[in-house]
């Protein structure tokens, strides 16, 4: 009985079609063929318009040119026009000692505070509130602190 189990399972396994030897492989020709092109949208002529910078767009860049530099060194300028109520101060002087006193108040942020985004924040915030408390000392007493500074600076104040 086993003898027949084996006969009987090697012919299902013969029973499986064998590939037939007279069909011959044929390999297929591919052919290659250009891409089709898709159909582009017609490109329409640009116009660029070019506009001209009159003088007050290099007055107003001046400006504030002029005005960021003197917010960036506003600390040690405050310092200096402090000396000069004291003791005579020229322009050159004012502005040589006001940028190293800036620098010098910058750097102390810089050690104190660790980042030198952090640092340059708090310096800016530093900036500003010495320029509020310079315009309110102006604007709310007899005091002409910014005129002051402002001749200091150019030179009009011996």
């Amino acid at each position: 009985m086993a003898e027949e189990n084996k006969i009987q399972d090697s012919e299902i396994l013969s029973t499986t079609p064998a590939p037939d030897a007279s069909k011959e492989i044929q390999p297929e020709i591919l052919t290659a063929e250009a891409p089709k092109e898709e159909a582009k949208p017609a490109e329409k002529p640009q116009v660029i318009v070019k506009k001209e910078r009159g003088l007050s767009h290099y007055v107003g860049l001046a400006l504030l040119t002029v005005l960021s530099i003197i917010f960036f060194f506003i600390p040690g300028v405050a310092l200096v026009y402090l000396v000069s109520c004291i003791a005579a101060i020229t322009a050159p002087v004012a502005w040589i000692f006001a940028a190293i006193l800036s620098v010098v108040v910058w750097f102390i942020f810089k050690l104190k505070i660790k980042g030198f985004k952090k640092s340059f924040f708090w310096y800016i915030g530093l900036c500003a509130l010495i320029s509020i408390l310079l315009v309110s000392l102006s604007v709310f007493t007899s005091y002409h602190v910014l005129s002051g500074i402002f001749a200091l600076l150019i030179g009009g104040s011996n």
